[in-house]
């Protein structure tokens, strides 16, 4: 009985010594069930996969475009916006310079019209003073020629007591007095 449990063990040894795939009794079946494989993967991967690879990458690149679109009307916006800026810009600088124009010219006509308002006001005080200044130095002269008068006849009476025409004494001073 040991012999033949050992044929049965030699037996078992022998059909499992090796790699099965390497097996060339089974190659066949082995091809076939590859070939199916294959099919079946092929038909997954073309049918499932693909598709659904083939939308994602389209969809990406409707977006890319789309935001690509979007960026360049977005740069047009923003140079039309910044031409507009500059095109204010210099329309608010040309309104403040004439403005500042205008305000020069009116504070310039101002300032003219206070000098000659008070160059008037001045020619006026000094027509003013000159026609006082002129009253008083008449009124001097005439207070000179009186105290003048007086003060000769004064002295003439005291000099020479005899000898005293006033109105002779008088007349003389104003004489000598206007020249």
């Amino acid at each position: 009985m040991a012999n033949h449990e050992a044929e049965e063990v030699v037996e078992i040894v022998e059909s499992t010594v090796g790699m099965p795939q390497l097996d060339f009794s089974t190659f066949p079946n082995q091809i076939f069930w590859l070939v199916v494989s294959i099919v079946v993967l092929y038909f997954i991967v073309a049918k499932v996969a693909l598709p659904r690879i083939g939308s994602v990458i389209e969809d990406r690149h409707n977006a890319v475009a789309n935001d690509i679109e979007q960026a360049a009307e977005f740069r047009r916006k923003a140079e039309e916006a910044e031409a507009a800026y500059n095109a204010a810009l210099t329309e608010a600088r040309a309104q403040a310079m004439q403005i500042a124009g205008e305000a020069k010219a009116e504070i310039k006509a101002d300032v003219d019209a206070a000098i000659a308002k008070a160059h008037a006001e001045i020619s006026a005080k000094a027509a003013e003073s000159a026609v006082r200044i002129d009253e008083i130095r008449a009124s001097a002269l005439k207070a000179i020629e009186e105290v003048a008068g007086v003060a000769a006849v004064d002295i003439v009476a005291a000099i020479m007591p005899s000898a005293s025409d006033a109105k002779a004494l008088k007349a003389a001073v104003a004489a000598r007095l206007k020249g």
